[in-house]
């Protein structure tokens, strides 16, 4: 299949490789021709140092890229989404199926990044979610990854199962497409929480509390927006948070590191050099928790930390002492 893959990131990169090593005819676009030259000139993306990208990998700036392709994969970042995606909708072939592989919420309207593709691109064309523990650099290595198509449309998911599944890479198909882009983007909040606890020196006690009460925030949160719980236990929950909590791979955990040291919280972002796509998902996580009405104390005291200037320390101790409860929601009713 002819395949275009939009953001020459790290992750755009890694699966055009796995895209093209699947036998398809794949361009991978870059927003600026000056992004497009290092890749031609150099050979690899600077991102994905090592690995080297084949002749038979199209390189281009020319969104034009799209027309013809059954198949579009959108991999810029989460605050670009949108925008490539209303650019891209007029020269799109009729029926081509739109792979959402970047992990948001969108910043001004909270929604999901399929709901914001659909807006851009109208009816016609289905929108699937690619999601789950996976780093780029090690797609790129060929380090067997699996992860999670979820679509509305059941014949889409299965057909990026189809794309993208080999013998290094797994694809699982799920219709719970709430669940698998929620929990792809709050994963974040919590990973960056948990480089904090990193950064001030706490040990695998506290990680671990984190993760679980984390996933537990997440998982309310998605049940109440219409995910379905048995989601968040799967890879592009627990599976995920695991991954982006623990490697050092991970912006999120890498930024919260710096907070934890005492790095003011935009400086820390700023030496990331890239998206930290978890101090953007805290403030939409908060929002739509009061709007929902769902309790999300981690997300609130990240809220405290990252927005507000609250020392770290003094929010995991009003964490710590919160008032007694039943770690299960509904015991003893």
């Amino acid at each position: 299949m002819k395949i275009a893959v939009l953001g020459s990131g790290g992750w755009g990169t890694a699966l055009a490789l796995v895209l093209l090593e699947n036998g398809h005819d794949v361009t991978l676009w870059s927003y600026t021709q000056a992004e497009c030259d290092v890749l031609v000139q150099k050979g690899e993306n600077p991102m994905l140092k090592g690995v080297p990208l084949p002749e038979e990998l199209r390189r281009t700036a020319d969104l034009s890229c799209v027309k013809g392709c059954g198949a579009v994969v959108l991999a810029t970042p989460s605050f670009a989404v949108r925008a490539t995606a209303r650019a891209a909708a007029p020269l799109l072939s009729p029926g081509a199926v739109l792979v959402s592989v970047s992990k948001g919420i969108e910043k001004d309207t909270s929604l999901t990044l399929t709901d914001a593709i659909s807006q851009e691109v109208g009816e016609g064309h289905p929108i699937v979610a690619l999601s789950g523990p996976s780093h780029a650099e090690e797609v790129g290595r060929h380090v067997p990854t699996a992860v999670v198509s979820a679509s509305k449309d059941r014949a889409a998911a299965e057909l990026v199962q189809d794309l993208f599944m080999n013998g290094r890479f797994r694809v699982y198909a799920s219709d719970d497409v709430v669940g698998v882009e929620l929990g792809a983007a709050l994963k974040n909040v919590i990973a960056l929480c948990a480089g904090v606890c990193d950064g001030m020196g706490f040990g695998d006690n506290t990680k671990a509390a984190l993760m679980t009460r984390g996933l537990t925030e997440i998982a309310r949160l998605g049940v109440a927006l219409g995910g379905r719980r048995e989601t968040f236990a799967g890879l592009a929950g627990v599976g995920d948070l695991i991954v982006t909590c623990t490697s050092m791979h991970s912006r999120n955990r890498r930024c919260g590191i710096l907070i934890g040291q005492g790095v003011p919280v935009e400086e820390a972002v700023r030496r990331i050099g890239a998206v930290v796509e978890g101090y953007y998902a805290t403030a939409t996580a908060r929002a739509l928790a009061e709007k929902a009405g769902v309790e999300m104390p981690i997300t609130q005291a990240a809220y405290a930390a990252f927005y507000q200037g609250k020392d770290p320390r003094a929010v995991v101790a009003e964490l710590m002492t919160r008032a007694r409860k039943h770690e299960l929601e509904d015991s003893w009713v």
